[in-house]
């Protein structure tokens, strides 16, 4: 079913089989014009920019999930079942749950919790709140990260559907309770999306403020200076 009612792609081969995907389509938009060359964009639909272009040669795909479980999940999916990609990996940001993530601190998930239906809603056998990335797609990031020299942080990370929750402490409960280092809010539902389509997800990301300390970053910092984070997953498609 191409084109799909969000991505206007009709060739799967404008579509490379590795995938970033930022939250933000101008950080996508960002990724293409500073790490790829002979970027050319491919999709539009909803401002939802999609790039693809080469990194040392390799042919890469950048395309914006937009916000929260629902946005990725609907992107995700119709990339992994439609466009016939192989594996997406997540760059994004992130809210510290702990003071010993400070600011631009990078951070590999190894498995991520959720209090989210999403996974049940769209496939009534899976009944977990923990979910793993691709093992292999990981341990690709891991090196790459060594091979750069860049320094990152590997573990539990939490994908949270509301962004403004009442209760302002309730991030030392997850914290104390589930082992979550951070916050984001698309992991967990790219994450299974893979698992449903046979396919390979991870994801990474650079804190860019902390619950604990309320230190912050700018929205344009967030579009711009996450370039280890962007490095490392790039690094992945030589390996």
């Amino acid at each position: 079913m191409i084109p799909t009612p969000h991505i206007e792609v009709k060739d799967k081969s404008k579509i490379a089989k590795t995938v970033l995907m930022p939250g933000d389509p101008l950080r996508a938009k960002y990724i293409a014009e500073h790490f790829l060359t002979d970027a050319e964009q491919i999709n539009h639909v909803r401002n939802m920019f999609g790039y693809t272009g080469l990194y040392h040669g390799e042919k890469v795909t950048v395309f914006g999930s937009g916000m929260g479980l629902s946005s990725i999940g609907i992107y995700s999916y119709e990339l992994f079942r439609f466009y016939d990609v192989d594996r997406i990996i997540r760059v994004g940001s992130a809210g510290a749950y702990t003071d010993q993530l400070k600011m631009y601190d990078i951070v590999i998930a190894e498995d991520v919790y959720s209090e989210t239906n999403f996974a049940r809603i769209q496939d009534a056998g899976c009944d977990s709140d923990i979910l793993t990335p691709d093992k292999s797609l990981v341990e690709k990031m891991e090196q790459s990260a060594r091979q750069q020299k860049i320094g990152y942080t590997k573990g539990r990370i939490h994908s949270c559907e509301v962004f403004y929750r009442q209760d302002p402490d309730h991030f030392r409960r997850i914290w104390k309770d589930k082992g979550c280092l951070c916050v984001e809010m698309e992991a967990f539902a790219l994450f299974h999306n893979a698992n449903v389509t046979g396919k390979q997800a991870a994801c990474i990301l650079t804190i860019s403020d902390s619950l604990v300390t309320h230190e912050a970053t700018t929205s344009e910092e967030r579009e711009q200076a996450f370039t280890d984070m962007i490095k490392i997953a790039l690094g992945t498609v030589k390996l």
